[in-house]
């Protein structure tokens, strides 16, 4: 691990993840830039526009590190096609843009780490996952092979590229804000059958999880960032109810998902994914939320 200061460039720094990184990242004493569609507001703020491939002030050339965790939401449910487009193409987009910028530049970062999802694996059973385990099917596995594929030109000798897949954020927003209402107004309970695998993480360990790998002078490649012990959809959601002293019996059946949030519902909250953090552990990560219970705790009390 190193623990010098760098130099980092974040895009999507004002989402769900990108917020909290952003604090951690300028705590740990690094030097943080931000991508922004707007007018700069500071010397640390650069201009930049996806759609037509550029940035501006060649920011790129400058820094150690880029992270990009942009991207449209993939939880505005139902998917219409438009949407459904939006999440492919601003994806690819922001990544292709990142990737050419830094395979022309003169003076490259040392390293790319690009946001990911378990989304890769598709529905998979009972099936035990890790970084090794080939790609799913359905859209959101040829989602995340086209956006990870977007990233590969930036890998050359002098610029590592890093995938973070990461899994369910179990902190305030994201695919856990209609869960907490669900919760809240009394009707949790099992999410279709409840018994398929949610690949979990928290949202304190997957900023301490990125941090890391931004650290980390030989990270490469493809990591997991899901919790140490894998827990079903009902693990989760009975943890909700408990904490939040909410009964746990009405739940949302298969038929109720596939009607009223359609493809995106069905793909977001059915498929079973065991997935595992080999790579992550390996590489020295130590988890401080270790069960889907640790996780919830935190998000109650924060």
């Amino acid at each position: 691990m190193t623990h010098k200061s760098l130099t980092i460039l974040l895009a999507g720094a004002s989402g769900m993840i990108g917020e909290p990184l952003k604090v951690l990242l300028a705590s740990e004493g690094h030097h943080l830039h931000t991508l922004v569609r707007r007018e700069p507001l500071s010397p640390t703020e650069h201009r930049w526009d996806p759609q037509r491939g550029t940035i501006d002030s060649g920011i790129i050339d400058h820094v150690d590190v880029v992270v990009n965790l942009a991207g449209a939401s993939i939880g505005k449910l139902p998917w219409t096609k438009k949407h459904k487009a939006l999440i492919l193409s601003s994806r690819l987009e922001t990544t292709s843009t990142l990737a050419r910028a830094i395979a022309s530049s003169p003076t490259p970062p040392k390293a790319f780490v690009q946001g990911s999802a378990v989304g890769f694996y598709g529905e998979r059973g009972e099936e035990e996952l890790d970084e090794a385990s080939s790609s799913g099917t359905g859209f959101l596995a040829d989602v995340v092979i086209a956006w990870e594929g977007a990233a590969e030109p930036a890998a050359t000798p002098k610029t590592r590229v890093i995938c973070a897949r990461t899994g369910l954020v179990v902190g305030k927003g994201g695919a856990m804000a209609p869960l907490m209402l669900q919760t809240f107004l009394g009707v949790a309970g099992p999410i279709g059958r409840g018994t398929q695998w949610w690949p979990w993480i928290s949202l304190h360990d997957e900023v301490r999880a990125l941090a890391f790998l931004i650290g980390h002078a030989s990270a490469s490649g493809v990591y997991n960032l899901v919790g140490p012990t894998p827990a079903i959809a009902n693990t989760l959601t009975q943890a909700l109810a408990k904490k939040l002293r909410r009964p746990h019996w009405l739940g949302l059946p298969r038929p109720l998902i596939s009607w009223v949030m359609g493809e995106g519902g069905e793909s977001l909250l059915l498929p079973s994914q065991k997935v595992h953090s080999l790579q992550l552990q390996g590489a020295g990560f130590a988890f401080m939320d270790h069960t889907v219970e640790d996780a919830i705790e935190r998000l109650v009390n924060s």
